[in-house]
């Protein structure tokens, strides 16, 4: 394996964790989620990435969605967010997200 290919892995489930906690934060449109992550070139991801992960956390119930009228005529945007199933999957990841920052800080010697 190559650095590229541990980087790709390690990137997919970052996204899934990162996509929950900015849809928790608010419902949020796919476009948006892609602009957002924009903001971090180590997150970056084009629309063949997050549209399927969209769609299979809503097939695991982790999120719902629904369409809201846009402003300015622009045509109506599918608006995800969270459902209390997701929000007990999201704590649970964060506790498994800490549990691991904390393992790689000792083995580092921090």
């Amino acid at each position: 394996m190559n650095l590229d290919d541990w980087k790709s892995q390690i990137k997919r489930g970052t996204l899934e964790f990162c996509i929950l906690l900015m849809i928790r934060q608010k419902s949020i449109y796919g476009y948006e989620i892609i602009q957002r992550l924009e903001q971090y070139p180590i997150l970056a991801a084009k629309e063949n990435t997050i549209y399927p992960l969209l769609r299979r956390l809503l097939k695991e119930e982790y999120i719902s969605s629904y369409w809201q009228e846009s402003a300015e005529g622009l045509p109506p945007r599918k608006y995800y967010s969270i459902t209390p199933k997701g929000q007990e999957y999201l704590a649970a990841m964060s506790t498994e997200w800490e549990h691991l920052l904390e393992a790689i800080n000792q083995v580092k010697g921090e």
